[in-house]
């Protein structure tokens, strides 16, 4: 990604989230008053005085730390620092300078990378707070004082960004990525699989459940294709979600989903598919995305002649109403097959968004009707007009006829598997409306 990259970093707890929330326009990093919500970089694109860039929030650094996810967070927040065009330090106007603050600032003055200094929590309009000026001994220039809460002084802040960015490159618009959201229980191995394909540790991978928490956005590169993989937490039962984080996790994760093009549904090849894996793999069908059923740590389970195949079947025969879903099995500790996604990514986003035209529909459906004759209902026969395509992502069909109540539904079920035997849509749901004549738009 070639566009202007600004990194948001700080000790715990100074409102970095809230201000890249505010900053970026969207509530796509969970805020919580408790120190360590943020974990992994969170990436979104921004714009400002018609610049586009991209921001990054990051989990907040602890200078001095053993515990083991505190280290993962401050690596995380590193790699962001490392490959910024421009680095926000937020700190705590309430707290004022603490000796993590001048922790953090020296890091910051070690990497040679212009910082801007952001002073949080400065809610109050009017003159400014003489407690702004203790934070010149960071000896990172002017700071400006901010509101996340409310939005003052935001604008200040990304003007001062701004001045560091390089000139404008004609290249910098937003690339044609195909978004592929990470799906599963937790503890399926949805970090590892990313961290697998980008070939470095992109997310906070941990045999403790919950480890992920916001929906992380990596972009990839290959000879085939750009994507950006959405990696999501873990989603539970209902019944087992009880801390307030991790509503906000599984809220994050559903608003992956419908802004995905591809969902990969993850299932443990150890486990078979559970009544969770079936909820869960509803969520992408219900919004009617492209989907790849991906059989993880297929490595550690014991294999017999014909394994593979058995676990296809049972597979599809639990996800029944996906069956039109690829099965790959992979194994995201080794990279066992992972190589294979890139090819069925494609293709089942091919099948998407592919478009086709009336008069082959009507072929088609003209041929089915004489295979078999639409049903009766006392002395009434159904009759079936014409059936047009009105729209994608899904493919949407809507087909006319003279009573929508004699179109049974197996018959619809009937129609659909004639439209993908001859046209594939393999890897994608469809969507059939049915319009009776007199029907209005």
């Amino acid at each position: 990604m070639s566009r202007p990259l600004v990194a948001i970093v700080g000790r715990p707890n100074v409102g970095k989230s809230m201000l890249f929330n505010r900053l970026v326009g969207q509530r796509l990093s969970i805020v919580e008053d408790t120190p360590g919500v943020t974990r992994d970089r969170l990436y979104a694109p921004c714009e400002w005085c018609g610049r586009k860039f991209d921001m990054v929030d990051t989990g907040g650094i602890e200078p001095t730390t053993d515990n083991e996810i505190l280290l993962f967070m401050r690596e995380q927040a590193q790699i962001a620092i490392d490959t910024a065009t421009v680095i926000v330090l937020v700190t705590d106007l309430r707290t004022g300078v603490t000796a993590a603050d001048k922790d953090v600032a020296n890091m910051l003055l070690r990497s040679k990378k212009p910082v801007v200094l952001a002073v949080n929590k400065a809610d109050s309009t009017g003159a400014v707070d003489p407690n702004v000026y203790e934070f010149y001994c960071l000896g990172l220039g002017d700071p400006i004082p901010v509101s996340a809460v409310h939005g003052h002084g935001t604008g200040d802040l990304l003007d001062e960004c701004l001045k560091y960015f390089p000139e404008e490159d004609e290249n910098e618009d937003e690339d044609d990525t195909i978004k592929v959201c990470v799906i599963g229980k937790p503890n399926v191995g949805k970090s590892s699989l990313v961290n697998c394909i980008l070939g470095e540790k992109r997310t906070i991978v941990s045999d403790v459940a919950g480890t992920t928490r916001d929906a992380v956005d990596s972009f990839f590169e290959n000879e085939v294709g750009r994507y950006t993989f959405i990696d999501t937490a873990g989603i539970r039962r209902k019944s087992k979600v009880e801390e307030r984080v991790e509503k906000f996790s599984v809220m994050r994760a559903q608003m992956a989903i419908e802004r995905s093009d591809v969902c990969l549904i993850m299932i443990d090849g150890r486990d078979g598919v559970t009544e969770q894996d079936t909820k869960i793999a509803g969520l992408a069908h219900e919004a009617g995305k492209a989907s790849i059923i991906v059989v993880n740590k297929w490595d550690l389970v014991e294999k017999e002649t014909g394994t593979m195949e058995k676990m296809r079947k049972d597979v599809l025969r639990d996800l029944s109403f996906m069956s039109y879903a690829p099965v790959v099995f992979i194994s995201a500790l080794t990279g066992q097959r992972t190589d294979r996604l890139f090819e069925l990514i494609n293709y089942v986003n091919d099948q998407t968004n592919m478009r086709i035209t009336t008069g082959m529909l009507n072929n088609v459906l003209a041929d089915a009707q004489a295979r078999v004759q639409p049903p009766t209902d006392k002395g009434r026969r159904l009759k079936i007009y014409y059936m047009t395509q009105t729209g994608i992502k899904p493919p949407n069909f809507v087909i006319f006829c003279n009573s929508s109540e004699l179109f049974h539904f197996s018959y619809q079920r009937y129609l659909e598997n004639q439209i993908r035997s001859v046209f594939g849509l393999e890897g994608t749901p469809v969507r059939i409306v049915i319009r009776q004549k007199g029907d209005k738009e």
